[in-house]
């Protein structure tokens, strides 16, 4: 039986949003507001696109812990439905290039007009304005105007492609709800809402601010992969193992340092002063053959909870199993789908485990609006065919 996310603890229990499906930011910051007990309804349409990535509804996991409807917003009657749960929310959000939400009628101007305390969010590549506002774009595209990618990779190689955590999710998402969360506060100051405007090339440029003062002061080279934090120091890298694993070490501060080639059974005077960047790729080459004397394993079991600041390079499914990671619940499973945790923890308003994505059925679009509207209104909506 397919049942309706009901309301959830956590310490933004009582809060509504509306999130406008799309992909990528809004989502995830719809699931992070959701996860921490937000009363979350996504309006999509009645038959989701295909965008090339379609999966069966539970492997889709920015869509968890929210209710759904599918609607057709080219019916008159869809939007009338939106701007009724306007009408009771506290947040919207939406991540579609400008201009679309105006068209269809549910721009800020009408939302606002409707719901004067309304946190409208808005998610974009490049912004709502600008030249290139109207542009087409993915994470990668945003992150490399923004100045990431040039810094990312090894010395003489092409910048290397992230996965598109720093623009989609950290430039983007995070953003998004630090601004809407931050505008809901100033709302309950001011009685007013406002318009929330993430743009992912300025997330990405505000998450790089401490990279920006080391290069004002000279204390960071434009070639990448030859710097303090970038993979050019020795005791800032990652290395090979005898069994091709890998592990990561981070010694930056003089008394970590130590440690680390006291474990290692290295000489300081075989390498010379560790922060100077002279030293560097002599200090690289005798790590990299003492780490490649011994398994991973072995290395963890002399280094791991030391203060040399270590730890092993795991995939996925061997981070879940790690003991620390198990210990604080860091992953867990929803319908035998390894996924994150709520993240982060509360000591009072400690949110419930999440919920796993539904999908769009006439039982659950009844059930999501229920929450929002009496059963006389949803029953009409029903019986009009504005809701499946």
């Amino acid at each position: 039986m397919e049942t309706h996310v009901t309301a959830k603890t956590g310490p933004l229990s009582g809060l509504k949003v509306i999130e406008m499906a799309g992909l990528g930011p809004a989502p995830m910051c719809a699931m992070l507001l959701a996860d921490l007990g937000a009363t979350v309804i996504r309006v999509d349409r009645r038959t989701p696109a295909d965008l090339g990535i379609q999966r069966p509804r539970k492997y889709d996991l920015l869509l968890r812990n929210r209710d759904v409807i599918g609607v057709d917003l080219k019916d008159p009657a869809a939007i009338e439905l939106v701007l009724t749960l306007v009408d009771k929310a506290d947040i919207l959000l939406e991540g579609f290039r400008p201009g679309v939400m105006e068209r269809l009628g549910l721009g800020p101007d009408v939302a606002l007009g409707r719901n004067g305390r309304l946190v409208y969010g808005r998610v974009t590549g490049y912004g709502q304005d600008g030249p290139l506002a109207q542009a087409a774009g993915h994470d990668l595209n945003y992150v490399a105007m923004a100045g990431a990618i040039a810094a990312l990779g090894r010395p003489g190689q092409k910048p290397t492609v992230p996965i598109s955590v720093i623009g989609d999710y950290g430039g983007g998402s995070l953003y998004l709800a630090f601004g809407v969360l931050a505008a809901l506060f100033e709302t309950g100051r001011s009685g007013k809402g406002q318009v929330v405007d993430a743009a992912m090339v300025d997330g990405v440029a505000s998450l790089q601010t401490i990279f920006l003062g080391l290069l004002g002061a000279g204390m960071w080279q434009g070639e990448r992969g030859n710097n303090l934090l970038d993979g050019g120091a020795h005791f800032y890298e990652v290395y090979e193992c005898a069994d091709g694993e890998f592990i990561s070490v981070a010694a930056v501060e003089q008394r970590f340092y130590d440690e680390l080639l006291e474990r290692l059974e290295i000489s300081a005077e075989q390498i010379g002063p560790h922060t100077d960047p002279h030293n560097w790729p002599k200090g690289k080459a005798i790590l990299a053959e003492r780490f490649k004397r011994r398994p991973r394993a072995e290395w963890c079991e002399i280094l791991e909870g030391t203060d040399v600041c270590f730890a092993p390079v795991l995939s996925w499914g061997e981070a879940a199993k790690h003991p620390h990671l198990q210990q604080r619940g860091t992953f867990c499973e929803i319908e035998g789908v390894l996924q994150p945790a709520v993240a982060p923890r509360f000591s009072r308003t400690a949110p419930g485990a999440p919920v796993g994505p539904k999908e769009i059925t006439s039982r659950n679009n009844t059930a999501a609006l229920e929450q929002w509207l009496d059963a006389d209104a949803v029953e009409a909506l029903r019986r009009a065919g504005t809701i499946s």
